[in-house]
């Protein structure tokens, strides 16, 4: 069956939402969210890697990361999870504090069984129209979230994760 994805930038003006179907169990697709080492592998736009120091994910946990661009630089993030509902939604915060990049967002993220499928929607919510436009126009968020979303794609489909219970935390 053919892939089906789609960006939303219509729908509402401080929002960007994704929706990938993928040709993977719901259970399969939640658990590459659930360990750093599954997240390594697929994580961020297409020439990106990603380099976890500390993991714990449960609400009120957080993922210290970097991602290295393909141009040298290294993006420092915090995502504070708000909401972990296995296997169906994951809620975090993006951002806070100066020693991150300053971009702040709320993302929830489903995972619908749809036949043995997954179709998955992202949808991230900006404080203002103007932030989410700043974020597309200087980081690429719109086109970086389509190529997150095909490289989780083709992990799913070719890595399989296993169905372990997550880890609770790691750290480095």
């Amino acid at each position: 069956m053919a892939v089906r994805s789609s960006l939303d930038l219509d729908s509402d003006p401080r929002s960007i939402i994704g929706m990938r179907e993928f040709d993977a169990p719901r259970d399969l697709a939640f658990a590459a969210w659930t360990d750093p080492e599954h997240l390594a592998q697929w994580w961020g736009p297409n020439g990106f890697t990603t380099t976890t120091h500390s993991f714990d994910f449960r609400p009120g946990g957080a993922w210290r990361f970097v991602m290295h661009g393909p141009d040298g630089r290294d993006n420092q993030n915090r995502i504070t999870f708000d909401e972990v509902v296995p296997p169906e939604r994951i809620l975090y915060r993006h951002g806070g504090g100066e020693d991150v990049e300053p971009v702040q967002f709320r993302q929830t993220v489903t995972f619908e069984d749809i036949g043995g499928r997954t179709r998955m929607t992202w949808r991230g919510d900006f404080p203002s129209a103007a932030e989410r436009h700043r974020v597309i126009s200087e980081y690429g968020a719109a086109q970086g979230l389509v190529q997150t979303m095909t490289r989780l794609g083709e992990y799913v489909a070719t890595a399989r994760p296993s169905h372990a219970t997550p880890r609770a935390a790691i750290a480095s």
